[in-house]
C-alpha cells in the first residue's frame, strides 16, 4: 500500500534555507532551516515583504552588499517574468541581527529561484533556496597565505565575476523581453481602441441602408467611402506604430531633404496650401518610407489645425538637418508640447476638428525620429504651432 507524502513536513525538515513568496514577494512559509539561520521567529517573517524583512546593509560596500540585492530582487523579477529556475552566482547578503537592529552580520550565499506554476501557466508563487557558504568564504580568507589557496580565491572571484556579468547579460535580456511584450500590449489596445469607432459606424450604415429600400445610395456610399478612409488611415498608422515597435529596420539611403520634401508635397491631394523654403544640400542617412510617414504625419496634424496655410522649411544647422512644419492655427500651449507626443492623446481642439483621429500620428514621427538618431519637439511660434525635426546631417563618408 501506498504511503501518503507529507509534503509539508518534507519541506519542513529540508536541510536547505527554503522560503516561498507571493508574486509580490511577500514571505508566505519557511522552513526551520531558514529559521535558524535568520535568527527570527516565524510569526516574525509571514505575512512581511522579504526586502523589508532582510533589508541591505547600508554600511557594507556598495558593490557587494547593495549589488547582491539587487540582483536578488532581478532575479525573482525575472523569473516571474519568464517562469524559469534561476540559478543565482555566490553573492554576499548580510543579515541583520535579530536582537541588534541595525548590526549586521557579514554572510555569502548560493541561491536558486523557482517558480511554481498554476494550471493556466500562471506563477503562483516562488520557491527561494538558499546555502549557505560564509564559512567556506572565510576559510579562503584565512588560508591566504599558502600560494595554493590565493590561487583558489582568485578562481572563485573571477568565476563569480564572470557568473555576475553572465547575470547582467541575463537582466537586460528580460528587460528587453517585457519592454517587447509591453509594446505588444500597447498595439493590440491602440488598435481595439481605434478600430471601434469606424467599424460600429459602417456597420450602422449598412443596416440603416438594408432596412430603409428608398434610401439614397450616393449618399450612403460617400459615408461608407469616409469611413474606410478613416479605417486605412488608421490601419496604416497602428502599422507604421507595429514596424517602429518592433525595432525592424529597412533599408537606409542618403537623402537630398528639399528634393524628397518638394516630391512628397507634389504627391499630397489638394487642400490648405503649403508654402514651402527648402535649402537644397542638406542631406541625411534614413529610410525613405519612414521619413516619409514621418513627414506626412505632421504635414496631416498642420492640415488639421491650420487656418489658411501650411509652412514647411528645410535648413542646416550643424550638426543637424532641419526640418520644420508650421501653422497658423491656434497653436500649442506651452503645457502641452510633450503631451502631445504620448498615444493617443488629442487636444480638446483635435477632437472637435476630426472626432475620429486615432491620436497616434505625432507619437509615430517622435519615434522615427529617435530611431534615427534625431529629436522632434513642438517649438515655440507666434501665431500657430510648430513641429522641429532635428537629424545628424550625412557626412562625406556615406556620399
Amino acid at each position: 500500500m501506498r504511503s501518503k507524502i507529507d509534503y509539508e513536513a518534507v519541506f519542513r525538515t529540508a536541510p536547505a534555507l527554503s522560503a516561498v513568496l507571493t508574486p509580490t514577494l511577500v514571505i508566505v512559509a519557511v522552513n526551520d532551516a531558514f529559521l535558524e539561520v535568520s535568527g527570527h521567529r516565524r510569526e516574525e517573517l509571514l505575512g512581511r515583504d522579504l526586502f523589508d524583512v532582510f533589508p541591505p546593509n547600508p554600511a557594507a560596500p556598495e558593490d557587494s552588499e547593495q549589488q547582491g540585492a539587487q540582483m536578488l530582487r532581478t532575479s525573482l523579477e525575472q523569473v516571474m517574468t519568464a517562469r524559469r529556475r534561476d540559478f543565482m552566482p555566490l553573492q554576499r547578503y548580510d543579515v541583520e541581527v535579530a536582537d541588534r537592529p541595525g548590526v549586521f552580520e557579514e554572510r555569502y550565499w548560493s541561491t536558486v529561484n523557482t517558480p511554481v506554476l498554476g494550471s493556466h501557466g500562471e506563477v503562483r508563487c516562488i520557491l527561494l533556496i538558499c546555502e549557505e557558504v560564509t564559512d567556506f568564504v572565510r576559510a579562503l580568507r584565512r588560508s591566504g597565505a599558502a600560494c595554493e589557496q590565493d590561487s583558489l580565491a582568485l578562481q572563485l572571484q573571477t568565476l563569480n565575476d564572470q557568473l555576475r556579468r553572465a547575470h547582467r547579460e541575463q537582466r537586460e535580456t528580460t528587460s528587453a523581453l517585457s519592454e517587447a511584450i509591453e509594446r505588444q500590449r500597447r498595439l493590440v489596445q491602440d488598435a481595439s481602441h481605434d478600430l471601434r469607432n469606424p467599424i460600429a459606424g459602417l456597420l450602422t450604415e449598412l443596416q440603416v441602408a438594408l432596412s430603409d429600400p428608398g434610401i439614397d445610395l450616393q449618399e450612403i456610399l460617400r459615408k461608407l467611402l469616409r469611413d474606410a478612409e478613416r479605417l486605412n488611415d488608421i490601419v496604416t498608422d497602428l502599422l507604421a506604430l507595429a514596424r517602429v515597435d518592433s525595432e525592424t529596420r529597412e533599408s537606409e539611403r542618403l537623402i537630398e531633404l528639399a528634393e524628397f520634401v518638394g516630391e512628397e508635397l507634389d504627391r499630397r491631394p489638394p487642400g490648405t496650401p503649403v508654402l514651402s523654403r527648402l535649402d537644397p544640400h542638406v542631406c541625411v542617412r534614413a529610410s525613405v518610407i519612414r521619413m516619409a510617414r514621418l513627414l506626412g504625419n505632421l504635414l496631416t496634424n498642420a492640415e488639421r489645425h491650420a487656418h489658411t496655410k501650411i509652412e514647411v522649411v528645410v535648413t542646416a544647422d550643424p550638426p543637424d538637418a532641419v526640418l520644420e512644419v508650421l501653422d497658423d492655427g491656434l497653436g500649442i500651449p506651452p503645457e502641452d508640447r510633450e503631451r502631445v507626443f504620448e498615444r493617443r492623446y488629442r487636444r480638446e481642439e483635435a477632437r472637435v476638428r476630426d472626432p475620429g483621429g486615432s491620436g497616434l500620428g505625432l507619437s509615430i514621427a517622435r519615434e522615427i525620429a529617435q530611431e534615427h538618431g534625431g529629436r522632434l519637439y513642438a517649438a515655440e511660434h507666434y501665431g500657430g504651432a510648430r513641429f522641429v525635426l532635428r537629424l545628424p546631417l550625412a557626412t562625406e563618408r556615406y556620399r
